[in-house]
């Protein structure tokens, strides 16, 4: 599914995310020519809203829906884009969505501290909601999203790896801000224990197949689509659920011969190719791709307590989204 395709799945909510977008560009202006400088850069390729989308989708379809999620879903991205500036530094990355990064275009600092500009403007949305249950819930998550990148930082290189840390990792690291934004909408409206549970969950699953089909771009997405050049996670050292579950089935010459070549320079001619090969023949691919299904169907449990509505429509349809998705 395209970008245009998803602007045109979502549009049962555009006029949510019109708002969204309005009130992030005026949270965003400031008295700084830097800071206006780097949020036109930014902004100029605005992401998915996928977040956005879920918690607008979500919240109309469980009929809890109020005003205040617009700040809500503006908390929750300022986070995300946060987040990213700080992963570029991280990365050393010099493309995001087609374009330079903030840290390429300026330096590290400006996008190290660009992105602690964010978190506090994201505080300080969250307090307007005047929620001190919500404003809990997404200073959960947030802590969540810090601990995964830890943790995946932790494991950079650590080819014994297993699939449940996977998971957790990707779960605290994405699929945490997936989860707050879709349990937005009955926390407001002090729905029940239960069915913020259930939207919770729902949001929780829908986050995992999407980080898991995001890691399988690396092996055969279109770069020019994804932005970043085949292999870019392995010549890194992210660990992913096919590399993972391809040494797990291999023979343990194959194994000794793959880890070799990923801790003694991925990056050198030919090795990368080499490497999602075995990837592909080991059915590495498939499987992840198994795995991502499995819990976009966990994610479609939530059906079962929402009436049909164009939303509740679309909501099934971004479940296909978050897996087939090729950027």
């Amino acid at each position: 599914m395209t970008r245009l395709n998803l602007k045109e799945l979502v549009r049962p909510v555009s006029k949510d995310l019109d708002a969204f977008d309005k009130k992030q560009d005026k949270c965003l202006v400031a008295d700084s020519a830097l800071i206006n400088a780097v949020v036109r850069h930014v902004m100029t390729s605005r992401g998915k809203r996928l977040r956005p989308a879920l918690l607008f989708l979500s919240s109309r379809s469980g009929r809890v829906y109020t005003p205040k999620l617009v700040d809500v879903a503006l908390s929750i991205e300022l986070i995300h884009t946060a987040t990213l500036l700080h992963d570029d530094v991280i990365d050393e990355s010099e493309i995001r969505r087609g374009r330079e990064t903030v840290n390429y275009r300026w330096n590290n600092l400006v996008s190290v501290l660009m992105g602690d500009y964010l978190f506090s403007k994201a505080s300080r949305v969250m307090v307007s909601t005047g929620s001190r249950e919500l404003i809990d819930s997404i200073s959960v998550a947030t802590e969540r999203v810090s601990f995964g990148e830890l943790r995946q930082i932790e494991e950079m290189a650590n080819y014994d790896l297993g699939q449940e840390e996977y998971i957790k990792i990707i779960s605290d690291k994405t699929a945490s801000l997936f989860a707050v934004a879709c349990e937005a909408g009955p926390i407001l409206k002090k729905a029940s224990y239960q069915k913020r549970r259930r939207f919770r969950d729902f949001g929780e699953n829908i986050g995992i197949a999407f980080q898991i089909a995001d890691d399988l771009l690396d092996y055969i997405g279109d770069s020019e689509k994804t932005g970043k050049p085949l292999g870019s996670d392995l010549i890194q050292g992210k660990v992913t659920l096919p590399l993972i579950y391809s040494l797990s089935k291999s023979s343990r010459k194959a194994r000794l011969e793959i880890v070799d070549l990923l801790n003694n320079g991925t990056n050198k001619a030919g090795r990368v190719s080499r490497v999602i090969k075995f990837i592909t023949e080991q059915g590495g691919i498939d499987y992840a791709y198994s795995i991502a299904r499995s819990y976009s169907g966990k994610a479609a449990d939530i059906f079962g307590i929402l009436n049909d509505s164009v939303y509740s429509r679309t909501l099934r349809e971004l479940l296909g989204f978050a897996v087939s998705r090729d950027n």
